[in-house]
């Protein structure tokens, strides 16, 4: 893998005159030097270290916004980032872990597009909607949409509802603002999706 040099400008923009020496240290060290051993740990891996640590101590000011759009550019998909946080949470906390979801739906919101109702739902959640879920769908009644998580030792899915929608374990009455987190054999999270009449 060919070395990457990073050009970073952060510290001297922000702080060159009221911190030289830190701005050197940040700009041509931390991201000059060492981030630029991307030969040695990918710049995605990089984005991940940083990523666990940041939130593992709770940051999530502007360090964390800029490090989670790093690791959108550096290849670091929506699924993937829902499953570094939801693995983070188990080992740093659950409260860091929801607090690092509300800025990473931010940065990863324009990927859901469209004006339907679907892809409005799927801009307040960061979990992947999915594809339908025919796989299942003798069990259901009305249309659903199935989203794998993890298939790691525990078997984690998201479901989503449409309106309408009904399975034989049970019924989601929630008539808007979305259902109830449901856990089951295989540890679904079910959702459902609003009316149209909810988020017009």
């Amino acid at each position: 893998m060919a070395q990457k040099k990073i050009i970073q400008t952060a510290g001297r923009t922000q702080l060159g005159e009221f911190a030289p020496e830190f701005a050197h240290l940040n700009d041509d060290i931390l991201f000059g030097e060492v981030w630029s051993r991307n030969d040695l740990l990918s710049l995605r891996d990089r984005s991940i270290v940083t990523l666990t640590s940041l939130i593992s101590q709770g940051m999530t000011d502007s360090s964390l916004t800029y490090h989670l759009q790093e690791a959108k550019k550096n290849g670091i998909t929506r699924t993937e980032i829902s499953e570094i946080i939801t693995h983070i949470a188990f080992y740093a906390g659950w409260p860091k872990a929801w607090a690092a979801f509300r800025q990473a739906k931010e940065v990863w919101a324009e990927e859901s597009t469209g004006n339907d109702g679907k892809a409005a739902f799927q801009k307040e959640m960061i979990f992947p909607i999915g594809e339908p879920n025919t796989a299942y769908a003798r069990f259901f009644k009305g249309h659903s949409y199935l989203a794998h998580i993890s298939n790691e030792q525990v078997c984690i899915a998201n479901v989503t509802f449409e309106p309408g929608c009904r399975n034989n374990w049970h019924i989601h009455h929630a008539t808007k603002g979305g259902g109830q987190m449901s856990c089951k054999r295989a540890q679904l999270s079910l959702l459902k999706l609003p009316s149209a009449a909810d988020i017009m």
